[in-house]
């Protein structure tokens, strides 16, 4: 759901793991030290900031999985305990067979779509998350997921009708603003981003995803100062002025914009 559709949103800076931003930005070809979800960003969630599942546990919900494959809610369970220990592509497997199995199950099918934004399998997210809500009952996340496999897909205008109608269930959701203020980055909107970003930042639940975020679009302006002191809120220093520096080599690039397009998952809920 574009946590940056830039690998930055993709994690969530914790003690002890303020390298996690910086590693993230090496995925654009930036220097280091994601995001979600599909909302997150999706949040489909971020990949390194949930904690793993025991292997104990991951084995009984495999035991109790493939008793019943049919089993939407053993299925879910059993994604879920596998996306903790990262491992992103069975778990979208899973939930595939399960959605096969219960076709009209539309908080499987949206799982399942979002599972997919989050292995980069767009134009078939598409598909499977068209059919997750209806128009009389839509479903923020899975709008917010639509909008970032629009967006990965470079159809920003989408991406954004799709944010916005999010935004009209979910007003000021801080992973929501966030999207929309990576997808006008992409579409060269650089102060709407900016302002976009600023909003979500200002909103309770904003975490160091969104900050980065507003780093990587203040970066693109020119304004390294300013990405740095945004950067110094959840790195030490010396991570905030790699990460700068990086950005720097980034703005510097002619096709910068095309640089950005599909270097990550969105943030997803």
């Amino acid at each position: 759901m574009m946590t940056a559709l830039f690998r930055i949103a993709r994690h969530e800076v914790r003690a002890g793991r303020r390298a996690a931003l910086a590693l993230a930005l090496v995925g654009l070809g930036l220097a280091g030290c994601n995001t979600s979800g599909p909302e997150t960003t999706g949040s489909i969630g971020a990949v390194g900031n949930r904690p793993a599942a025991p292997h104990q546990n991951l084995e009984a919900l495999a035991e109790r999985y493939n008793a019943d494959p049919a089993d939407g809610r053993a299925a879910l369970a059993y994604a879920r305990a596998l996306r903790a220990n990262d491992q992103i592509s069975q778990a979208s497997a899973v939930l595939q067979q399960a959605a096969l199995r219960n076709p009209r199950d539309t908080f499987l099918l949206g799982a399942y779509g979002k599972s997919l934004v989050e292995v980069g399998r767009y134009r078939e997210a598409i598909d499977v998350l068209a059919n997750a809500h209806s128009p009389a009952a839509p479903d923020w996340r899975i709008l917010s997921a639509q909008g970032s496999a629009s967006a990965q897909l470079g159809d920003q205008v989408r991406a954004q009708g799709f944010y916005e109608a999010a935004l009209k269930i979910r007003p000021n959701e801080p992973s929501l603003l966030s999207n929309l203020g990576l997808s006008y980055a992409l579409s060269r909107n650089l102060d709407q981003a900016e302002q976009t970003l600023r909003l979500a930042g200002d909103q309770p639940g904003a975490d160091a995803r969104v900050r980065a975020n507003l780093a990587l679009v203040l970066g693109l302006k020119g304004r390294f100062a300013d990405a740095e002191a945004v950067l110094r809120r959840d790195m030490t220093p010396p991570e905030a002025a790699a990460n700068v520096a990086a950005l720097r080599k980034l703005a510097a690039q002619p096709n910068r914009f095309k640089a950005l397009t599909g270097a990550g998952v969105p943030e997803q809920g």
